[in-house]
């Protein structure tokens, strides 16, 4: 909006020609992130009493940490804040008509809607279940779905135009075509590695990816201040990946592929890091507020949609290392103990108890140290994966 506004000023008089910072991306991109930031903070002390008043509190589980119920009655749901901070700071400062902004934004809405309805009932039923898992994926599907048969040939072609054309192809074809290199699997760590996936493989890559992703982060959302710093660390190194792809100079010197338009990713990575940045100043230990599915969910998915853009899907399982093993350790947890009660009768877990950060927790970690550790690892993480950039 800001660019468009900017660009105008500037046809008027040469007196404007200072607002030509304006159209460069990295400038928007540190804008996105400050105005994201102010707004959370200045919106965030706000929210807290709204919610303290309308008795919006986390309801905590039964069997959860015992030293986690005096959290009970914690505002939740402050993931509002953050999307509001990101669409409001992304809509100011990114280029209008660009698709793959476009595509991150509705992408973290509508899972973010998924998870204010999840929370919505956790609070108003008071039950901390929330809404049924079927429910939850199915919706997360339907958008994850979406969101990949749009980037398909969203990232196959140049223009908005001729991404439809090229849907038109398709169906023609009788659901038949195959894509160009940008569109196949990147190999980090080896030049010009591209796996040819073809409609249905990027179809189902990107689908487990996004909602693979959202379900991650929202897993790892369980103490205070873990999720959102990964979150921020890991979307911030994409929005460097954004901005290599989509120069088509960085992109043929690093071997990567250029997709012309995913720079004003930055954009939107910028404003989540700014809103991120003001969610820890209120979520840091002990919590004034907590995001809530609608925070995590949200966030998931548009760190998973970016990094399908900038086709740097195994590079997100690198950096995002503490999301997944959060994820496996649940999966590893309720697989081994459906298997020992079927074979032995009676349930045994791997775990002390899943996710993994109540593990370490039940083996004597404080909460502060499972968080700040967690942050040193994903901090290690993110710097291999930005190595990718360069050691191919």
């Amino acid at each position: 909006m800001l660019l468009i506004l900017a660009e105008w000023l500037q046809s008027l008089s040469p007196d404007f020609s200072f607002l030509r910072v304006v159209q460069y991306i990295t400038f928007r991109a540190v804008m996105a992130a400050v105005t994201a930031l102010a707004i959370g903070l200045y919106v965030g002390p706000k929210a807290i009493r709204m919610l303290t008043a309308l008795k919006v509190g986390q309801p905590v589980r039964g069997y959860a940490m015992q030293t986690h119920l005096v959290k009970n009655g914690t505002p939740t749901m402050g993931g509002v804040l953050i999307l509001f901070a990101i669409a409001t700071s992304t809509l100011l400062w990114f280029d209008l008509s660009n698709r793959f902004v476009w595509i991150v934004l509705l992408v973290t809405m509508g899972f973010g809607a998924i998870g204010w309805v999840d929370d919505w009932r956790k609070v108003v039923n008071k039950d901390p279940e929330g809404m049924p898992s079927r429910e939850k994926y199915f919706w997360q599907s339907v958008i994850g779905l979406i969101a990949a048969i749009a980037l398909v040939f969203s990232i196959s072609e140049n223009s908005n135009s001729r991404a439809f054309e090229l849907f038109v192809t398709w169906v023609q074809s009788g659901f038949s075509m195959d894509l160009p290199p940008q569109a196949g699997l990147q190999v980090p760590f080896f030049k010009e590695i591209s796996y040819p996936l073809g409609v249905l493989g990027f179809v189902i890559l990107t689908y487990l990816v996004i909602v693979g992703a959202s379900n991650a982060v929202n897993l790892t959302d369980g103490l205070d201040g873990l999720a959102i710093m990964p979150v921020i660390m890991v979307g911030t190194a994409l929005g460097i990946f954004a901005y290599v792809t989509g120069n088509a100079n960085y992109a043929k010197y690093l071997h990567f592929p250029s997709i012309p338009g995913t720079g004003e990713l930055m954009i939107f990575c910028g404003a989540m890091a700014g809103a991120g940045l003001a969610f820890l100043w209120f979520n840091a230990h002990p919590a004034q507020i907590f995001m809530g599915d609608v925070g995590a969910l949200a966030l998931g998915g548009a760190l998973g949609t970016i990094a399908v853009i900038v086709r740097q899907e195994i590079v997100l399982a690198i950096m995002g290392g503490i999301f997944v093993a959060e994820a496996v350790s649940v999966m590893l947890q309720v697989m081994w103990f459906k298997y020992t009660k079927k074979r032995y009768g009676e349930g045994r877990r791997l775990l002390k108890m899943a996710p993994l950060h109540h593990h370490f927790e039940k083996s004597g970690w404080k909460e502060t140290q499972v968080v700040i550790r967690f942050w040193i690892i994903t901090m290690l993480l993110c710097l291999i994966g930005l190595s990718t950039l360069k050691l191919r």
